[in-house]
């Protein structure tokens, strides 16, 4: 089979500037649609549209932020398609999982059939009281960290990221512990599915619960993305833009400590405040 979709694309464009045009190379993120596929019971459980890259990642991460598995020996195999049927370089745009036998799945809310763009996130999302429902409980984390170490977060999450700096059109999303050393880094055209990509790298790899944890996203912190920290258990979640009001109620529900506008040496607290020390 041919080698994985690339995640960035070569491409010939104009630049204009003070009335003159010049042509020159450039390289722009790929976006391409991914499926994601339950074996058995045959199942269709979303399709996003994401950059090639991490896509086991990615469908693992789904399936533990919407319920569908509570650990990652749940997971028996990730794979792409095989079917022959399907065009060779688009088998890639497909991923296969095969569940543990005997899970209790709950088949009727899997034959929704979501669709996730890259920039709105996965439609008719469960609402505070759903979470709770599942299972969801608050999040408690007793330790402080400096706002020195909340500082200094984006200019290592911007360094890390290397598609971005080839391409300037991906999100990304990072996993820092709480002296502020990055652990991990995921891109993608969206936010949500950067989250998931992180969220299942560390289920895959055994690392949830996430309780020691800090995330940061570029962008904007939504109802989608806090959910996701609600589920891996993630105290402390920033953003350098703003939250959307529902992603503060969340966060608020369930303890989580919510950063905004994190620029700089300055940004907003909009939730449990009393983990970030101001002490030097």
């Amino acid at each position: 089979m041919n080698q994985p979709r690339k995640s960035k694309i070569q491409a010939k464009i104009s630049v204009v500037a003070n009335n003159q045009q010049k042509w020159r190379s450039d390289y722009l993120a790929t976006e391409e649609p991914l499926e994601m596929r339950l074996v058995d019971p045959q199942r269709t459980l979303a399709i996003t549209m994401r950059t090639p890259g991490a896509d086991f990642d990615l469908a693992a991460g789904f399936l533990y932020s919407e319920g569908v598995v509570s650990k990652g020996e749940d997971i028996e195999q990730i794979g792409y398609c095989v079917d022959r049927s399907v065009k060779e370089p688009q088998r890639y745009n497909i991923v296969n999982v095969k569940l543990k036998p005997g899970l209790d799945l709950n088949l009727p809310a899997l034959e929704r059939h979501f669709f996730m763009t890259s920039a709105c996130g996965v439609c008719g999302k469960a609402n505070i009281e759903a979470l709770k429902i599942r299972g969801c409980a608050t999040i408690s984390l007793e330790k402080q960290v400096k706002a020195e170490v909340i500082y200094s977060l984006p200019d290592k999450l911007r360094s890390a990221q290397g598609i971005f700096t080839a391409t300037g059109g991906l999100h990304a999303a990072g996993l820092f512990d709480l002296s502020g050393e990055l652990l991990k880094l995921r891109e993608d055209v969206g936010r949500h599915n950067a989250v998931d990509k992180l969220i299942g790298s560390a289920l895959l790899g055994g690392d949830l619960p996430l309780s020691d944890r800090i995330m940061l996203v570029s962008g904007r912190s939504s109802f989608e993305i806090v959910q996701k920290c609600v589920v891996a258990k993630i105290p402390i979640l920033c953003s350098v833009s703003a939250p959307s009001s529902l992603a503060v109620s969340l966060a608020e529900a369930f303890g989580i400590t919510l950063i905004g506008f994190l620029r700089g040496r300055k940004f907003n607290l909009y939730s449990g405040g009393d983990r970030i020390s101001l002490s030097s």
